[in-house]
């Protein structure tokens, strides 16, 4: 009880102290729009926002989607070949330190500005794989030595070994990787859309630049809010999943 009352004070105290400033010194809409303001922006144009955050979703899905297939497949077979692994690891980091804002735009080209939704699938696949990759790797090199001997004294076939020690022990680590790619890969969803700055794009970022641009700024605030009730919604959903799938691993 106490994890959601703690955090709940906190937010509650927040938003008053918020609208109090606001009040006291008669801050302009156009600068900071009090939480009321914001409140009545999102319920006026809940439907064309909700929409538009329902299209930033699905594109992160599908990049986190692609990150988990793609970052589990390669870590398998960086654990099968150490010559792969040496050849291929250090592309995987040069991706994960270039900055994704200095690249979008190359993709964007690349694609074509007629199918932005794969440019930014791509985008935000590139911000979401290196942490699947790095759990999964980790996970695959921690298994048990004793437990390896006795899979190749009992001449275990490679998918024995790879589901019933393989897999058990790296799934804790890909259950991690995924808070932290599912975060990921709504910001490059939302990277992609800044980048991609055009009236093609649908997603919750372009509504919000749309928004600046007319200077509805209250309207920016609630699409900002849509975007921290969608991180939290990916954060506390796979933190669930790593919950259940470890209890039921325990049994």
């Amino acid at each position: 009880m106490k994890h959601v009352l703690f955090p709940l004070s906190a937010f509650v105290t927040a938003i008053l102290i918020w609208q109090g400033y606001v009040l006291y010194y008669d801050i302009p809409v156009f600068i900071l729009p009090s939480p009321m303001a914001v409140i009545k922006a999102l319920i006026l144009d809940f439907q064309g926002l909700l929409a538009a955050a329902f299209t930033t979703m699905v594109i992160t899905l599908w990049a986190l989607i692609a990150a988990v297939i793609s970052g589990t497949m390669l870590a398998l077979t960086f654990s099968l070949s150490r010559t792969f692994e040496l050849t291929f690891y250090p592309f995987a980091v040069i991706l994960q330190v270039t900055p994704i804002v200095a690249i979008a735009p190359l993709i964007i080209i690349w694609v074509g500005l007629d199918n932005v939704d794969t440019a930014q699938v791509i985008i935000a696949w590139l911000v979401a794989f290196f942490p699947v990759l790095a759990n999964m790797s980790a996970g695959l090199k921690s298994v048990d030595k004793n437990l390896n001997d006795l899979f190749t004294l009992y001449k275990a076939s490679k998918w024995q070994r790879f589901w019933l020690l393989l897999w058990p022990t790296s799934m804790p680590y890909l259950l991690a990787s995924l808070k932290i790619s599912g975060g990921l890969a709504l910001v490059g969803s939302v990277v992609a859309e800044f980048v991609a700055g055009s009236g093609s794009s649908t997603g919750i970022a372009w509504r919000i630049i749309e928004a600046g641009n007319r200077l509805q700024i209250a309207k920016m605030f609630a699409g900002l809010v849509l975007l921290i009730i969608m991180g939290v919604i990916i954060f506390y959903g796979f933190s669930f999943l790593e919950k259940m799938a470890l209890r039921r691993q325990k049994q």
